[in-house]
Parts: C-alpha cells; sequence; structure tokens
C-alpha cells in the first residue's frame, strides 16, 4: 500500500467513525420527535374537545420526548438544526401556544419549552390556525364569550412576528408564516364582525316581535 493510499486509508477510517456516530444519534433522535409530533398532534385534537386535562399530560409526554431526542444528538451540533428536530419543537410550541391561550394561562418562553427560537417564533404563528379554529366553533355553538378575546391574542402575536425582520436562514421562513397569518387573522376578523352583526340583529328582530305580540 502506497503511503498516500495509507494516509487515505487512516483519514477514511476517521470519519466514517464519526459518521457512524452522527447516524446512530439520527437514528435515535428521529423517532422520538415523530413520537413527539404525534402527541402534539393529538393534544391539540384534544384541546378542540376540550378534554385539556388529557391534552396537558399529552404535551408534557411530548416535551420529554424532545428532550430525549436533543440529548441524542448532543454531541453532534450539525443534527441540532435539522428538519425534523425544527419541526417537532414547531410542533410542540404551537401545542403549548394552543393549550395557554385558550386556558387563559401564561404563555411559556421557548426556554421553557426547550426549543430554539425560530422554531418557537413559527410555532406561535401556527398556533394562530388553532385559534381561528377553536373561535369558529365557538361562534358555530352560539357562544361569542371568547371571541373578540382570541382575536385580539391573534393580533398580539402578528404585531409581534412582523417585528421580527431577519433573514429565513435566520427565522426558519418565518416570514412566510407572517405572511399565511396575516390572511387567517383578517379572515378571522370578518368572520367574527359578520357574526357579531347577525346576532344583533337578530336580537333587535326578536325585540320587535315581542313588541308586536
Amino acid at each position: 500500500m502506497s503511503e498516500l493510499a495509507d494516509k487515505l486509508d487512516t483519514i477514511a477510517g476517521i470519519i466514517r467513525k464519526d459518521f457512524s456516530e452522527k447516524d446512530a444519534a439520527r437514528e435515535k433522535s428521529l423517532p422520538l420527535c415523530r413520537e413527539a409530533i404525534r402527541y402534539c398532534g393529538n393534544a391539540i385534537r384534544a384541546i378542540h374537545r376540550q378534554e385539556f386535562d388529557k391534552a396537558k399530560e399529552m404535551l408534557q409526554t411530548a416535551k420529554t420526548l424532545l428532550a430525549n431526542a436533543g440529548n441524542a444528538i448532543s454531541n453532534c451540533s450539525e443534527l441540532r438544526n435539522t428538519g425534523f428536530l425544527h419541526d417537532a419543537q414547531k410542533e410542540l410550541a404551537e401545542g403549548y401556544a394552543t393549550y395557554a391561550l385558550i386556558n387563559k394561562e401564561s404563555l411559556p418562553a421557548p426556554d421553557e419549552l426547550g426549543v430554539d427560537y425560530a422554531a418557537y417564533l413559527n410555532g406561535l404563528g401556527e398556533a394562530v390556525g388553532e385559534l381561528r379554529r377553536y373561535l369558529l366553533d365557538g361562534l358555530r355553538k352560539g357562544d361569542q364569550s371568547r371571541g373578540e378575546e382570541l382575536l385580539e391574542a391573534m393580533d398580539d402575536i402578528y404585531n409581534t412576528l412582523v417585528t421580527i425582520d431577519f433573514p429565513d436562514a435566520i427565522t426558519g421562513g418565518l416570514r412566510r408564516t407572517t405572511d399565511n397569518f396575516r390572511g387567517v387573522l383578517e379572515k378571522t376578523r370578518s368572520d367574527l364582525t359578520l357574526m357579531i352583526q347577525q346576532k344583533s340583529l337578530e336580537n333587535k328582530l326578536e325585540k320587535y316581535y315581542e313588541r308586536r305580540t
């Protein structure tokens, strides 16, 4: 074996060992992230069914799974910014934000959840869709009590996100999330206004017919 071949063999051996360790870490972390995402999705469904204790338990399980996933790749800096981990962190932030805002609890900070800042902000943006769904479900049931309050929360989130003006490489595509958010916000405002006006008209008609009888 030539000197070059011998040197390349040594280098390749070192690289293979490093890659094997990273691959093993990834294979351990990936299913944990997938499981965390599944728990977050189920938690949000439980929130809409108003099964809040069940939702909280699922979110806590997801948080633990995600912490374990992060520990699995703690020695692999390249893997800490991978899509599968970011997606799981975003789903966790979305779930906790949805739970907190609907239950009138304090919004957890990213460091409390153990998620990176970009994933957290994108999770907040995604939570707006769930707030809209919860708001509309209430309106369909004739309950307007939370409508304006949830719309105000959506406004507050939007007004914060638009101030985060950095490249997508840093924010994880937050600009796109915020642009989508704006459409959801305006549609929700329109739906809520229409429902309030309709309810006001129904009340006036009811009073009118009461006076006639």
